[in-house]
């Protein structure tokens, strides 16, 4: 496996320290993730949150890059992107630290709508952070690569992610509750800031960005003239092009995706009386999977395509919900973990490179602002819909809708994404 995905003598000198440090962002992204945001729901439900309070605690930040993302394509557009994205994950992270403390300054309510409300406010500089850091990886990482970058990513991260996920369950088993959520809230905002530190060293190549000169226009057939007025500010012009149909297809992938991320903390807990140390094997097996099965991406997109494996694999997808419905134990909670992260991981390293496919590399900013935009919606409508769902119907009962959503959200990507 390292042979393959980590070997850098067949890349050009000048792309290898973008590649490196982007790995080593990714990585310690896998920190960040594997210890404070895995454990950021489990925290909230065994502190007494609702299934409302746990959607908020996506909704907010949804709610917020809703009237931010065009005004963020803006701003990305007209500044270097890669100082641009390092200050926004700068001013983002910095709300991790102030996680720490909450167990000393609230009770148990008060710590779940401090973490709402910091939510709400670390997602004013998430925004420009997510709209620009795919098109920073754009300009970083040329076409040709990008797939195998994508890969080695996923591995990376889920390298990370499994040890410290399995990291975090021991010190959860063994350390007082709240305290050992603090310590691995202490290592989230490390992570943070190293790979913020790592997002600073990568640079996008403008001189691969050029295109080539083209034929003259000819003064009988004058270029279009620009947007004006409000279209020119929100951008509406994007929806008259194809990325239209691109637009729709990942706004219903990412809806029925995040429907069941509610759910899930809740259906752990509750129905299956899982403790922190069981949720952080299952989250270290998931990405088990998603390690292996990252080291075949490469392969895998060249011979279907990022469409397909997108499509596909999102129907696949569906079995996580579906059959972590009609579980009852833990080992088949394990089981379901491993499936699940094999097609988790063709997915989250396919949509990505479908979308920019279909983005004009020199109009980037405006389109990543529009997905942005229907990403949260998404997310914003799943993280208040799936509680709903899951409360008037039961939580094993809205598992399976979810699942059956998933299924229709990859076939609709293949047909008209």
């Amino acid at each position: 496996m390292r042979f393959n995905l980590f070997k850098q003598s067949d890349i050009p000198e000048k792309y290898r320290s973008n590649f490196i440090n982007l790995y080593l962002d990714i990585a310690w992204f896998g920190v960040l993730s594997g210890t404070a945001v895995n454990f950021l729901n489990v925290y909230a439900t065994r502190l007494g949150a609702s299934g409302l309070q746990i959607g908020l605690l996506t909704a907010t930040s949804a709610i917020v890059t809703l009237f931010l993302a065009i005004p963020a394509g803006h701003w990305i557009g007209k500044r270097h992107t890669g100082k641009a994205v390092f200050w926004s994950s700068v001013l983002f992270r910095i709300g991790y630290l102030l996680w720490i403390p909450l167990p000393w300054l609230f009770d148990a309510q008060g710590q779940i709508w401090a973490l709402i409300i910091l939510t709400f406010l670390m997602a004013i500089p998430l925004t420009p952070l997510g709209v620009g850091f795919n098109a920073l990886f754009a300009e970083a990482v040329p076409d040709r690569f990008r797939a195998r970058v994508a890969g080695t990513r996923n591995i990376t991260f889920a390298i990370a992610y499994i040890l410290t996920s399995l990291i975090a369950g021991f010190i959860l088993k063994n350390t007082d509750f709240p305290g050992g959520y603090q310590i691995i809230f202490t290592i989230g905002a490390i992570g943070a800031a190293m790979s913020s530190y790592h997002i600073f060293h990568v640079k996008p190549l403008y001189e691969d960005l050029i295109a080539p000169p083209s034929d003259p226009i000819p003064v009988s057939n004058p270029r279009p003239s620009a947007p004006r007025g409000m279209t020119a500010i929100l951008r509406l012009d994007v929806w008259q092009s194809r990325f239209k149909k691109v637009l729709l297809a990942l706004f219903i992938l990412h809806l029925a995706h995040y429907l069941s991320n509610p759910v899930y903390p809740l259906y752990y807990v509750r129905a299956l009386d899982l403790n922190d140390a069981h949720i952080g094997n299952g989250t270290a097996l998931y990405y088990l999977s998603v390690l292996l099965a990252s080291t075949q991406l490469g392969r895998i997109v060249q011979r279907f395509g990022n469409k397909r494996v997108s499509g596909w694999g999102m129907a696949g997808m569906a079995s996580y919900p579906l059959m972590l419905a009609f579980s009852t134990t833990i080992w088949q909670f394990y089981v379901l973990s491993f499936v699940g992260g094999f097609l988790f991981a063709l997915v989250n390293g396919a949509y990505a490179n479908y979308m920019l496919e279909n983005i004009p590399p020199d109009d980037r900013p405006a389109h990543l602002a529009w997905y942005t935009i229907m990403f949260n919606v998404a997310v914003l409508a799943s993280s208040l819909v799936g509680p709903v769902v899951a409360d008037s119907i039961g939580l094993a009962s809205a598992l399976i809708i979810f699942g059956v959503a998933r299924i229709a959200a990859g076939l609709y990507l293949l047909k008209w994404g």
